[in-house]
Parts: C-alpha cells; structure tokens; sequence
C-alpha cells in the first residue's frame, strides 16, 4: 500500500497544485495522505502554502460534488450497485442518510470531521436534492480548515509526512467537538429565527 501511496503521489507532485486538486479529486489515496504530501512539498518550496490551500479546497470540493450529483442523479440503487468503485458502501450511505434525517443539511459542514460519514454525506444530501449553492458553501467551509490543518501537518512532519494519520489522531476528537458545537449554535440560531 505504501508503494502505490508513494507511486500515485511522486506522479501528483509533477504537477503541482493540480496535483493536489487532482488528488482529491479522484480519492483514490486518503485526502489526509495528499495533503500531508502537499505540506511535505511546501517545506521543500516546490509550492507554496496559499496555492495549495486554494488547490486542495478546490479538489476536495469537486470531489463532494460529484458525490452530490450521484446521489441526485442516481439515486439510492446506484449507488449501492456501484459505489464500490468510488470506495462507498452500503454501510458507508445508511449511516450517512441516518445522520442527514437527523440533522438536517447543516450537517453537510459537521460530518466533514467525522470518519466514515465526512465523505458519504454528500450523497443523501444529493438525493434529498438540498440546493447546491448551500451544499456548496456548507462544504467549503469544512474543507478549508481540513486542507490547512492537515498541510500544516505535512509541512511540520517533513519527510516523515507518512506519519501523518497517527499525528493527526489527537486532534480528530478536539475537532469533531468543535464541529458539533459550530453544529448546535447552527441549529439553535435558526430555530430562533424560526420561531420569530
């Protein structure tokens, strides 16, 4: 596994910040391993922190979208047929269609911090058919502290950036209760806004 991570990546790295975007684009490695790469290359000044910020915020959003048009377009069946292909399975869609009848589509921006559901999310939210624009803006706004964090990560671990998973795992649980807070504050302020 290691082999293929360091094959895919040393291609990625030729091509800079659409390297990175292409990365999380196609999600065929963790977007945590392609950022750490991405800090990684920072630290050596092949590229430089604000364009890959931008870079990965915008392959990272892409990704989600395309899940979105999925889950809109083909459905529930579909993607229990063929979401093996993109690494999501039946498990993967219930649990995120749990959370998404839960929440509601302010959970878009939460999830984005949980394993297991960060990525799936995407496709109730696409059957559902929530709007895009706010799909889109609930879904920037989780990606660009997930893409800094972790590059910031790959630059401060150097060539030890394979690491990253097991240095990152403090932090997940801090962030996930930050997320669900942001989350609350979220719900309590717009049923307020409801009730007047």
């Amino acid at each position: 596994m290691k082999d293929f991570i360091f094959t895919v990546l040393n291609g990625l790295a030729d091509l800079g910040y659409f390297g990175i975007a292409l990365g999380l684009m196609i999600e065929v490695i963790p977007s945590e391993f392609v950022l750490g790469y991405g800090g990684y290359l920072i630290s050596l000044g092949k590229i430089n922190f604000a364009g890959a910020v931008v870079a990965g915020t915008i392959g990272g959003t892409i990704a989600q979208i395309f899940l979105y048009w999925l889950g809109s377009y083909g459905g529930r069946p579909f993607l229990e047929k063929y979401g093996k292909f993109i690494l999501i399975n039946k498990h993967h869609i219930d649990v995120s269609e749990n959370w998404f009848k839960k929440y509601g589509p302010g959970v878009i921006f939460t999830a984005r911090f949980i394993p297991v559901v960060r990525h799936a999310i995407s496709i109730p939210a696409g059957i559902a058919k929530m709007s895009l624009k706010k799909f889109t803006l609930y879904t920037v706004a989780a990606i660009i502290p997930w893409t800094i964090f972790f590059l910031y990560l790959g630059m401060a671990l150097g060539k030890n950036w394979m690491e990253i998973k097991e240095k990152a795992h403090p932090y997940i649980l801090p962030s996930i209760i930050a997320a669900l807070v942001i989350g609350i504050i979220y719900f309590v302020i717009k049923e307020y806004k409801k009730k007047k």
